[in-house]
């Protein structure tokens, strides 16, 4: 038996080791992620010239890898795969022994840094401003190539960890974004890896005589510039002081905490203002969809018709934007003054992108689903939260007069994000209320306001009442009937709560509907926030308690007027 079974392992040996040989070659390309379709073997007799080479054509690897995955390097179990690809097109150049490179291990060890994201993370917005300015072009050119060498070379105080992996990482990042098959491109990022001691120090004299050169036609330039800007700036005081303008730009201009972005950089975010990056229209202008240099993904409001004279109403809803913070407000990320002499004065607000659009759009829009009492819920509390802190939370208070189902954003999560901030009032503490004109949407404005300009913090309470019936019936805010004249959803809300059919008010197959109880709370506290009379509303606070918890609807006052505010012409500026 046992000469038997020794017969049947012998003739397997020769057949494993064959596999064994062949596996490597048979796993390569499944095995290893990287694009090796971007690089070729270039021989030649100089050891140092060929090292160079396998580092650049390495380097340029990790790039095109970051670049399409947000990662510096592959997984670790491809490693040896990676390697052996890399050995096979130096067509058996011995890549490690001759150039001393470390086996297997690709990965590049910086900080911890293991992905785009953090690299980001651990730099100032100014300094990844100024890589991508830099390094985003070809760099063929002696000049581009020591903007983007002295770019990078800056970021050293931001990376702690000062060693050779840490200047590969930032040059593989600044190569994600340029032209990898530019050769020169990579001659300039990676060059100085396995560099000799001469060509370094004659690479080094290079960069800085330009920079010497650079920095006397930058001085010349700047002097000429600051010449023509203290010209400019005479003749624009004397226009702001013709037409009694304060400096609320000059004001904005100095905060610190708010990202200036030039003319230039949301041109290039949004292509030029390309039409189909469009997302939004009003009477203010245009919104639209844009990436900024460092990847993040925006929504850039652009006012149209800009003057001098409208600095003031830009400025306020700017500062508005700033002064909150809270996760049921869109948050602001920057904004843009300019003035050319093709586009003349141009206003532009920078905030978070709401990838889900508007609860108008899923409403009444082109939406080819309707939304699940879930994420109805999720809306109207969402929103009412965000109410609740402008009102509540923050100092001084915020009115926001023209609260609409336009103006409830939808992020990725369907979370809810109060928008829209150009009518905002801040409402001194103390003041129980502020009488102005008119401003607002038809349908959504509160009838004292409409009536008599009576403005406070119930006036939002009960346009919020309007989004949240339209939120429940699927309704516009206001209809036409029969006879062509308009029929406000709050009037069809009361009659068929008197009547005790609070659940007629919900729209047919809403998807996952939820308990009968909920849904006839929620009814009711959206007719109790559209209630005419100011004081029978409840505040935000007691809405939010009303929504979140089993806090229980107060008995609603029978009404007695009519709520079709929307019969009262409104105006949308002051």
């Amino acid at each position: 038996m046992l000469c038997h079974s020794h017969k049947l392992r012998m003739p397997l040996l020769p057949m494993l080791f064959t596999i064994f040989l062949t596996l490597p070659t048979l796993s390569l390309s499944v095995s290893c992620p990287l694009n090796f379709t971007l690089i070729r073997y270039r021989p030649s007799s100089d050891s140092a010239k060929r090292c160079n080479y396998i580092l650049q054509a390495l380097r340029t690897l990790q790039s095109d890898y970051l670049h399409r995955t947000g990662f510096f390097s592959p997984p670790s179990n491809t490693h040896f795969f990676c390697w052996n690809a890399l050995q096979s097109s130096t067509q058996q150049y011995d890549i490690r022994s001759s150039c001393n490179l470390p086996s297997f291990s690709i990965s590049l060890s910086c900080n911890n840094i293991t992905n785009r994201s953090q690299f980001q993370d651990s730099l100032s917005p100014s300094a990844l401003k100024s890589v991508w300015n830099a390094c985003n072009q070809s760099l063929s050119s002696v000049v581009a190539c020591a903007l983007c060498t002295k770019a990078l070379s800056n970021l050293d105080s931001h990376l702690t960890d000062n060693t050779a992996d840490c200047k590969a990482v930032a040059s593989v990042y600044a190569a994600s974004f340029s032209d990898l098959q530019d050769p020169e491109s990579a001659k300039c990022l990676f060059n100085d890896g396995l560099s000799s001691s001469g060509s370094t120090g004659k690479r080094r004299t290079i960069l800085i005589v330009v920079f010497c050169v650079l920095a006397f036609f930058l001085l010349v330039f700047g002097v000429f510039r600051a010449y023509v800007r203290m010209k400019q700036k005479k003749n624009v005081g004397k226009i702001v002081m013709a037409l009694g303008l304060g400096s609320g730009l000059d004001s904005m201009n100095q905060s610190t905490t708010l990202i200036r972005f030039t003319f230039d950089e949301i041109k290039n975010a949004t292509r030029n203002f390309a039409g189909d990056n469009i997302i939004g229209k009003g009477g203010y202008g245009n919104v639209y969809r844009g990436i900024l240099f460092d990847g993040t993904h925006v929504a850039l409001k652009r006012f149209k018709n800009c003057s001098v004279s409208g600095d003031a109403s830009f400025t306020h809803e700017v500062e508005v934007i700033a002064s909150v913070r809270h996760v049921n407000l869109v948050a602001l990320r920057g904004y843009c003054t300019a003035t050319t002499n093709l586009e003349g004065h141009q206003r532009i607000i920078v905030t978070e992108l709401m990838e889900n659009g508007s609860v108008y759009d899923h409403l009444f829009g082109s939406a080819k689903h309707k939304l699940s009492w879930p994420i109805r819920q999720k809306i109207a509390l969402g929103t009412a939260r965000g109410l609740a802190y402008l009102h509540y939370g923050a100092q001084p208070s915020i009115i926001h007069r023209d609260i609409k189902a336009s103006n409830i954003l939808l992020d990725h999560k369907f979370e809810a994000k109060v928008a829209d901030f150009g009518l905002a009032k801040f409402n001194p503490e103390g003041m129980t209320h502020m009488s102005t004109r008119v401003a607002g949407t038809k349908g959504y404005v509160a009838p004292e306001y409409a009536l008599y300009g009576q403005l406070t913090e119930r006036s939002d309470v009960f346009s919020f009442g309007v989004v949240l019936l339209e939120l429940l019936s699927g309704k516009r805010a206001l209809q036409m009937d029969n006879d062509g004249q308009p029929s406000a959803l709050t009037d069809f809300a009361w009659s068929l709560v008197r009547n005790g059919k609070a659940l007629d008010v919900i729209e047919d197959g809403i998807p996952e509907l939820g308990p009968i109880e909920i849904l006839e709370k929620y009814v009711l506290v959206a007719v109790l926030c559209c209630h005419p009379q100011l004081y029978a509303r409840p505040t935000m606070d007691q809405v939010v308690k009303m929504l979140d918890t089993e806090e229980s609807v107060s008995s609603l006052i029978k009404q007695p007027i009519s709520c079709i505010a929307g019969r009262i012409d409104t105006e949308k500026s002051e």
